[in-house]
């Protein structure tokens, strides 16, 4: 026989995660002077983590009991290896990484707060984001104070088991959304359908012996309905009272279950009313607009793991050593390597056509269906599809560096953020869930004293017609569309505030190289120093010295280069300056490649004969003297002038700044019609010219291209980017024009009117219905199914106009209608 303590050990569960306590076992700790029991010395050691980290609140706002971690210590070193983190790490500016995981064992909002504040005093970690939908967890970490693999072993310790969130990860769990949505819909669907046969029978006046068998039949019908297909409503709800916050949920699970409960006693006793089919109803209904909401999300997203699909798993490569071509792995692809894309096949990389002309389907990035045709020099991308005839192509990024892989990471970072008017929707539900649950209760006493048989179900149909769905819907879904729309019409929205500020811009100003013109520059001529013309000899030789320095520059005017480059002649030391230009050392000389101020010895300066042509001009230069002209051409987007035409007839002031000399800036803004533009600006001239207008209450979209763009694209209220433009830029930019078409940007301002509009006329509708509904409810006009049905069809109303934006033709949104 067990001695007293070790049977009271046995009969007892577990502290951390609710598993009986086996015999015999003696894990435990003493907590807030009680000696708590555990199941094994993983629950122990994760429960004394948590207490000594001062997250003793865990506990308390947790709505499930927590998984049993694996106390078998598992290895994450292999995620130390760059190869490996590839696939889900992405490098930040300084030493800084940033990983994304998928979490396993996340129940509850409590998971939530524990992880990222555990994590958070982690040495080394910098910032930590948790998504409790998606059970995705992005981690910032210092490279230099902590490894992947530490921080991985920090949250298995806690008891979350981190997952790389690969697209295979990511399916699986959106897949798994949506079948848990449809099976908890069914079931409510089903439920609500057997219930209102029933209850007609009910209404039709059965006897008494058969209106018990029939409110019996009611209940073990709706019962699955709450415990079941409602789960979600009082798991959110339960979590918000917790932690002190108001959300519809409240209001909708108190709405459930008090009627539920309330019709379990009238069967039970036999006395009062049965509600089984307006919570089986009311369910129904505002899962389906949820489930509808969940759907238009899933669509407007970049679906990332149908992206990644299209990329082929191989392709032919050139092997060096033997000329031959050979089929290799796309995952084994460098840069540098050269591919052939024969005609139909998938474009594996991104990279530069050195061989072969033809067109290029870019419909998965731009939504356009026509082909765009490509010749030699110009950039391919990864995910589009050759179209007719066989390409060379030299690799310029491949994996998780290309394109395609950076618009995924941008939009999984709007994602994260919450437009102003998202949050301010949600900070006036948060008040009206208040105000709803009051005035609930003064209809409860004022019927109570008027008629009590018909208290309850007033104050039911009040807390179900006034239930803020609608008003949470009318924003988001709105821009979830509207961001959807404008995906598959060329402009990638990256941050949330976008629609909301473009109506109120009030000047647009362009860059103009690679933002008006092409960004495909060509030597157009080249001269010596001196003036005089240059030998073939120099001529090879400078253009590779140029090369060189210019290689893995993703500036436009490198691209110029691209065709010099010789293996042999490598520089180091290379460093670009903002608006200036590109030095490096070679052969241990040091160049610079730019203005003339910038590349020419001060002792050189003085004596410097510029060429007379005019255009735009570069001067090669070694420390001791001014080596060679270069003259940079570039031609102007044919859409470019249609569009400051169009843009003005909108009413904005358009103007272009750019670092280049008077005469170039002139002649392209006097060509494409363009009366406003300033010359010879450096990155911090721009910037100031554009907080000057800031300061007199101007709003500023800037649009640009390389690197002497980000200061004035991260200071301006909205901006844009073009594809082409350096990484950095479109990491600072708040949307990027993916075909470099600049027609969009008619679009886009277009289309922030018409979301404007239908969320205004969202809002108008949620309130006006609510100010209708109430008092009608109140004065008990109102029965709760009807309440239930009218609720949800307030949302509907709300989803179905926002999807407006979506089925909206190109030609419909340009004209605002």
């Amino acid at each position: 026989m067990l001695p007293s303590r070790l049977l009271w050990v046995a009969m007892s569960d577990c502290y951390h995660c609710d598993l009986p306590v086996p015999p015999n076992s003696n894990f435990t700790l003493l907590i807030a002077g009680n000696e708590e029991s555990f199941c094994c010395p993983g629950c122990q050691a994760v429960t004394s983590i948590i207490h000594e980290g001062g997250l003793s609140q865990y506990y308390k706002f947790r709505t499930e009991k927590s998984t049993r971690p694996d106390i078998q210590k598992e290895s994450f070193k292999a995620f130390d290896d760059l190869t490996i983190q590839s696939e889900f790490v992405k490098d930040l500016s300084g030493n800084q990484a940033q990983a994304s995981l998928l979490l396993e064992g996340i129940s509850c909002a409590a998971c939530v707060w524990l992880i990222e504040k555990y994590m958070s005093a982690v040495d080394g970690v910098v910032k930590v984001s948790v998504s409790a939908a998606t059970h995705r967890c992005l981690i910032t970490w210092d490279k230099n104070h902590v490894q992947l693999s530490a921080i991985m072993l920090h949250l298995t310790s806690i008891g979350y088991k981190p997952i790389p969130a690969t697209h295979d990860r990511q399916l699986e769990l959106q897949t798994r959304e949506k079948r848990q949505a449809l099976m908890r819909l069914s079931l409510a669907g089903f439920g609500m359908m057997q219930v209102m046969m029933v209850a007609v029978i009910l209404y039709a006046g059965a006897d008494d012996s058969w209106t018990r068998f029939f409110r019996w039949l009611s209940l073990i019908i709706a019962t699955p309905v709450v415990l079941f297909s409602a789960r979600p409503f009082f798991r959110a709800a339960l979590s918000a009272i917790k932690t002190r916050h108001l959300v519809m949920d409240v209001p909708v699970s108190l709405a459930i279950g008090f009627a539920y409960l309330a019709s379990v006693w009238a069967t039970l006793t036999g006395r009062g009313e049965v509600y089984f089919e307006s919570v089986s109803m009311f369910t129904f209904f505002l899962l389906l607009g949820r489930y509808l909401e969940m759907r238009a999300r899933h669509r407007n997203g970049i679906e990332s793991n149908r992206m990644a699909q299209l990329l082929p798993l191989t392709t032919q490569v050139l092997q060096k050593s033997t000329g031959e071509w050979i089929y290799a792995p796309v995952k084994a692809l460098n840069v540098n390597d050269h591919v052939l894309i024969s005609a139909g096949s998938t474009v594996p990389c991104d990279g530069i056509i050195i061989e072969g002309q033809g067109g290029i389907a870019e419909a998965l990035l731009t939504g356009e269906s026509a082909e765009v045709y490509k010749e030699m020099g110009d950039r391919v991308i990864a995910g589009t599809v050759n179209g007719s005839n066989v390409l060379t192509v030299q690799v310029t990024a491949v994996g998780t560096k290309t394109q395609l892989s950076a618009i995924e990471s941008l939009v999984d970072q709007a994602q994260q953020e919450k437009p102003q008017q998202v949050t301010v929707a949600d900070y006036l539900a948060g008040y009206f869930v208040a105000a709803v649950l009051v005035v609930a209760v003064v209809v409860f006493v004022s019927w109570w004293n008027i008629d009590s048989s018909k208290a309850f179900w007033v104050t039911l149909s009040v807390l179900v017609v006034t239930c803020p769905c609608a008003l949470s819907l009318a924003v988001p879904t709105a821009l979830t569309s509207a961001i959807g729309w404008l995906r598959n019409h060329g402009l990638l929205i990256t941050r949330g505030h976008v629609l909301e500020v473009l109506p109120n811009i009030t000047h647009v100003i362009f860059d103009k190289t690679g933002t008006l013109t092409k960004g495909q520059p060509k030597i157009n001529r080249i001269l010596m120093a001196d003036g005089s013309e240059i030998t073939q000899a120099n001529k090879e030789w400078y253009l590779s010295i140029c090369a060189a320095l210019e290689e893995g520059s993703s500036h436009p005017i490198a691209r110029a280069f691209i065709s010099f480059s010789v293996g042999s002649i490598k520089a180091s030391c290379v460093r670009q300056t903002l608006g200036s230009g590109v030095e490096g050392v070679i052969n241990s000389v040091e160049y610079k490649l730019g203005g003339p101020i910038f590349s020419c010895p001060d002792h050189v300066l003085p004596t410097l004969k510029c060429p007379e042509v005019t255009g735009k001009w570069l001067l090669l230069a070694n420390d001791m003297k001014a080596l060679m002209w270069i003259q940079i051409a570039d031609s102007i987007r044919p859409e470019a002038e249609y569009t400051i035409k169009e843009l003005s007839r909108l009413g904005l002031s358009l103007e272009l700044l750019s670092g280049d000399n008077e005469i170039e800036v002139s002649s392209v803004a006097k060509e494409i019609g363009l009366k406003n533009y300033r010359s010879s600006m450096s990155p911090d001239d721009k910037l100031k010219y554009v907080q000057a207008l800031q300061a007199e209450g101007k709003k500023v979209l800037m649009i640009g291209d390389g690197i002497n763009d980000v200061p004035v694209l991260s200071g301006a209220d909205v901006s844009m980017a073009m594809s082409g433009a350096t990484d950095l830029a479109q990491t600072r930019a708040d949307s990027i024009l993916l075909d470099n078409n600049l027609t969009v940007l008619l679009k886009a301002f277009s289309c922030a009117e018409l979301t404007t509009k239908i969320i205004k006329q969202n809002l108008s509708w949620a309130v006006s219905y609510n100010i209708l509904a109430l008092p009608l409810a109140a004065m008990a006009f109102i029965p709760p199914y009807a309440a239930a049905a009218g609720m949800s069809l307030s949302s509907l109303i709300v989803v179905a106009n926002a999807l407006r934006i979506s089925k909206k033709e190109p030609d419909a949104v340009q004209a605002g209608l």
